[in-house]
């Protein structure tokens, strides 16, 4: 509710000073062209600069910003269109690579404990689909942990009637794809994602109390990257 009350003001921050240039315009105190070269462009910099304001995963925000600023100046003959084109490729590149450096910095006490439970466990089995979809049900069996990779493709990832008795890791990779990883209510997540025009969404309903079966909250630990994707905790 937050973000939706920024968003709206942000945006209807916006219509007043259009409205308000186009009135001084019609009263002749100004002469402000809202038609300037490229102002097309604003409808490419205006949303990516609110997303940049509500949201936590920029990346693709960013890197809408720099796209349609670049557009606005060149359409303004300060910068060369095909120049622009030439860098478009590396400058994402080198933006993901930011993004994905200072995500773990953020996530550092996420990601120690990442690490201590992968050193501490054995090799957790592996789920791929490519170009295909892919279910795997952990019905009544034990789970410690689980490498899902989706690239043009999906899987459907159901640990709600799984045996789990301490905290674990999933690592999941969504290109061009989706994983959808079903859990039960008892079970607490800790998130550490990278994502590029993707998405990574715990979608639960809070429970109100835990599961009276288990004494000491379990949580699963999630490192997750999506490109082009969207993974989603339900």
């Amino acid at each position: 509710m937050k973000n939706i009350n920024k968003n709206r003001s942000l945006w209807g921050l916006a219509l007043v000073i259009i409205g308000a240039v186009i009135a001084l315009n019609t009263l002749g105190f100004t002469q402000i062209d809202i038609f300037f070269d490229g102002w097309w462009t604003l409808f490419i910099i205006i949303p990516s600069a609110v997303g940049l304001w509500n949201k936590e995963e920029k990346t693709g925000n960013l890197i809408g910003l720099a796209v349609g600023l670049a557009l606005l100046f060149s359409s303004w003959g300060l910068l060369d269109l095909s120049l622009i084109w030439q860098l478009f490729v590396p400058a994402i590149i080198i933006m993901i690579g930011l993004r994905m450096i200072f995500s773990s910095s953020f996530n550092r006490e996420s990601s120690e404990k990442i690490k201590e439970l992968k050193a501490n466990r054995p090799e957790a089995p592996k789920d791929t689909a490519t170009f295909s979809s892919h279910t795997v049900d952990y019905d009544g069996k034990i789970f410690e942990g689980g490498v899902l990779d989706a690239v043009f493709g999906s899987i459907k990832y159901d640990l709600r009637r799984a045996r789990i008795e301490g905290d674990c890791v999933i690592t999941a990779s969504a290109v061009f794809s989706g994983i959808d990883i079903l859990l039960p209510e008892y079970l607490e997540v800790d998130i550490d994602s990278s994502a590029f025009f993707g998405a990574v969404s715990d979608k639960r309903k809070k429970a109100g109390s835990q599961d009276k079966q288990v004494a000491k909250p379990l949580t699963l630990y999630i490192e997750a990257n999506s490109i082009f994707g969207g993974i989603n905790i339900l």
